[in-house]
């Protein structure tokens, strides 16, 4: 967990806090139609869990921040430009609310989603 040292004291930042900022930017992003688990076995555990970071896992080393997001997106747009898009509005809104770096933000693309009509 990233921490600032304060003349006055101790800052600490939770995954839990990163992963919920996360999980709101990348709902803003085109195409995202949803987030999904790495895997069955946790995505049946998290919707039990009722636990709305789905999808987002944050890894802490040090001061580097890194964020892996697993995405489903909608059939039909381009898959790179949507990860390119989620990766600069889910560091940008990170680092803005933070005031810390990210270091890496990995895009997994876990599935795509066809309308009915296609």
């Amino acid at each position: 967990m990233p921490v600032q040292e304060e003349s006055k004291g101790k800052i600490d930042i939770s995954s839990a806090t990163i992963a919920t900022i996360t999980t709101q930017a990348v709902h803003q992003c085109y195409g995202v139609v949803g987030m999904t688990s790495k895997n069955l076995v946790n995505g049946i555990a998290q919707l039990l869990s009722r636990d709305n970071r789905r999808g987002v896992e944050v890894k802490v080393d040090g001061e580097q921040i890194i964020i892996d997001v697993y995405v489903i997106v909608q059939y039909g747009v381009r898959i790179r430009v949507v990860a390119e898009s989620i990766q600069n509005t889910v560091k940008f809104h990170v680092e803005k609310a933070l005031g810390l770096p990210v270091h890496a933000v990995n895009v997994y693309i876990q599935g795509l989603r066809m309308n009915g009509e296609q």
